[in-house]
C-alpha cells in the first residue's frame, strides 16, 4: 500500500542529518551539563553552542533562549509567569489560538480571577487588527497573545504590525510560533516581541524539545523547580541530544529555506489545482487557498460531501495510506467541532468534512496525484 504523510503541521519526519548528529552526542558526550568535571564541561559547551547558534537566527542575545519540552511548555511558562510574577491581570486573545494558550488562560481565570478579551476574527482566519487596537486599556496591566501561523487554517498574522501597537501602548506581546520557526525568518530585533514559543518537531527536528524566547528584563520566572538549569527558568537536566537536534535541524531548515519554501508552495499549489478540477464545488476555509495570506506549508479544504459518506472519509484516506487531520465533528465522531472552524464558518461549512493537508519537502505532485485520484475515487463510488 502507498503511504503518503500530509499532516506536516501536526509533525514533521526528522531529517536524516539531525538524527546522525543527535546519535553522535548520545555515545560521546553524556555527561550531566551540571557536573564539573570535563565529561560535564562538555556537555555544558554542547548547550551553550546549540543556544548561541539558534539566538543568531533571530538576532538576539543567547541569554533570552529558554530550552523547554516545547511549545506548550513554553506558552505555559510564559503565561503563567506574566500573571503571577508581572502583575498581568488582563489577556488580550483570539478564540482560534491552539488549546495550549486557549486551556491556560482558562486555568489562570480560574486561579487568577483575570480578566480575557477576544479580538474578532473575520471569516477568512483573520484577526480584526482595528478592533484589537479598541482593546487597549491603560489601567490594566495587559498581555497580548497571539499566534503567528495558525495551526489549522494557516492565516498569517501581521506579527510586525501587532507588536508595534504593543510596544506603542505599553502592552506585552506574546506569540505561539509553534508554526513559523523553521519555515519564516524573524528578526526580533525589528519586531519588538517580548516572547515567543518554538517546537523543534514542526522542523523537522526531534519531540520533546522547544524553546521561550524571553526579552531580556522582562521579569518573567521559572515555572519549574529544582536546580539552577536554563538560568532558573526550567530546573531539570538537560537533554542534550535533543538539544542539538534542535540547532541542526534549525539550521538546516534556514539554510535551505528559499529553496523548500518554494518547492512546497509549488506542492500545495499544485494539490489546490488538483482538487479544484477534481472538485470544482470544493471551498476552503479561511484563506488557506491564497498564497499572500496564508502558510505555504498547509491547506484547509471543506469538501462537497453528502453528510452520510462524510463519516467515513478519515477512515478510507488512512485506509489508504494518506495521513492528514481531521477538521470537523462531523467526520471525527466528536461531539465538537473544531473551535477554529466553528468561528468562521457558517452551520452549512461547519457539517461538511473538513480536513487539513499539511506538506514538507519530503512530498511529491506524485503523492498528489495519488490523494486526488483517492478522493475521487471516494466520493463516486
Amino acid at each position: 500500500m502507498k503511504q503518503v504523510y500530509f499532516d506536516n503541521a501536526a509533525t514533521t519526519q526528522m531529517r536524516n542529518e539531525v538524527v546522525e548528529c543527535m546519535t553522535k552526542v548520545m555515545i560521546n558526550n553524556f555527561g550531566n551539563a551540571s557536573s564539573s568535571h570535563s565529561y560535564g564541561r562538555s556537555s555544558k559547551s554542547i548547550i551553550e553552542t546549540s543556544r548561541k547558534a539558534i539566538a543568531s537566527y533571530f538576532n538576539v542575545s543567547a541569554s533570552e533562549i529558554v530550552f523547554t519540552s516545547g511549545g506548550t511548555e513554553a506558552d505555559n511558562l510564559v503565561l503563567r509567569s506574566a500573571v503571577r510574577d508581572l502583575g498581568v491581570n488582563e489577556i488580550i486573545t483570539s478564540k482560534i489560538e491552539h488549546h495550549a494558550i486557549l486551556h491556560t488562560i482558562d486555568q489562570l481565570v480560574s486561579e487568577y480571577g483575570i480578566l480575557v478579551k477576544y479580538v474578532d476574527v473575520k471569516s477568512n482566519g483573520h484577526i480584526d487588527y482595528s478592533h484589537l487596537e479598541t482593546l487597549f486599556d491603560t489601567s490594566k496591566k495587559q498581555l497580548v497573545s497571539l499566534m503567528h501561523i495558525n495551526n489549522e487554517i494557516g492565516s498569517k498574522l501581521d506579527i510586525k504590525r501587532v507588536a508595534d501597537l504593543c510596544n506603542a501602548n505599553q502592552v506585552l506581546f506574546h506569540s505561539d510560533t509553534v508554526q513559523s520557526v523553521g519555515h519564516y525568518k524573524l528578526d526580533l530585533q525589528d519586531i519588538p516581541i517580548d516572547f515567543l514559543a518554538a517546537s523543534a518537531h514542526k522542523f523537522h527536528g526531534p519531540k520533546g524539545v522547544g524553546f521561550a524566547f524571553i526579552r531580556k528584563n522582562s521579569g518573567i520566572k521559572g515555572s519549574i523547580y529544582g536546580g539552577e538549569q536554563e538560568r532558573g527558568y526550567r530546573a531539570g537536566t538537560e537533554s542534550i541530544h535533543n538539544i542539538v537536534g534542535l540547532e541542526e535541524a534549525l539550521r538546516l531548515s534556514y539554510k535551505n529555506l528559499v529553496r523548500e519554501s518554494d518547492y512546497i508552495l509549488t506542492i500545495k499549489n499544485y494539490f489546490i489545482e488538483r482538487l479544484v478540477k477534481a472538485f470544482p464545488n470544493v471551498t476552503f476555509n479561511g484563506s488557506s487557498a491564497i498564497e499572500d495570506e496564508s502558510t505555504y506549508t498547509l491547506v484547509s479544504v471543506c469538501l462537497p460531501i453528502a453528510p452520510e459518506k462524510a463519516s467515513l472519509l478519515q477512515f478510507q484516506l488512512d485506509l489508504k495510506g494518506i495521513a492528514c487531520s481531521r477538521g470537523s465533528a462531523c467526520q471525527s465522531g466528536s461531539s465538537k467541532s473544531s473551535h477554529v472552524l466553528s468561528e468562521i464558518l457558517d452551520d452549512e461549512h461547519l457539517n461538511r468534512p473538513s480536513v487539513r493537508f499539511s506538506f514538507s519537502t519530503y512530498n511529491t505532485k506524485e503523492e498528489v496525484d495519488y490523494v486526488i485520484e483517492t478522493l475521487r475515487e471516494f466520493v463516486e463510488s
